[in-house]
């Protein structure tokens, strides 16, 4: 899908990395990481330890959600010029399986790039003992706005 895309500036990763790190609840309360940065695509990684579990001892929608919603805003920001961001209009997710693993990863693609919207997927997998299975998957509007 990403393979079209080409970022408006060079500092795109950076910026994306920056960003990321400014985020308390992504970043310290979290730990997500960035893994692949790339116009289009971004592929985002957390370590699930028992605070972020449901009772039933899978990953908690809202950490699947928050860090989908994540992957596929950065993957929106990659196309975006320097003085611009993104914010999320609205997103729909379906879980298809329970998130149960050491480490879940979104990554965030681009489906179709507009002016001023952005149509986008995150797929969210759960890793754990060399097996990974994908348990979510969203599709999100992201808007361009002005920093």
């Amino acid at each position: 899908m990403t393979d079209n895309y080409h970022a408006s500036y060079d500092g795109y990763a950076e910026r994306v990395r920056a960003s990321l790190s400014s985020q308390p609840l992504m970043s310290r309360l979290l730990g997500a990481e960035a893994l692949t940065i790339m116009p289009g695509r971004v592929e985002l990684v957390l370590d699930v330890g028992p605070d972020l579990l449901q009772p039933h001892g899978n990953v908690h929608g809202v950490v699947a959600s928050a860090l989908a919603d994540s992957a596929a805003g950065y993957a929106a920001q990659t196309l975006l010029a320097e003085g611009a961001d993104v914010v999320t209009v609205e997103y729909k997710i379906n879980f298809l399986a329970p998130g149960i693993g050491k480490r879940i990863r979104a990554v965030g693609e681009v489906l179709r790039a507009g002016r001023t919207l952005q149509i986008c997927a995150a797929d969210v997998y759960a890793e754990q003992d060399g097996r990974t299975r994908h348990f979510a998957h969203m599709v999100a509007t992201m808007m361009a706005v002005e920093s």
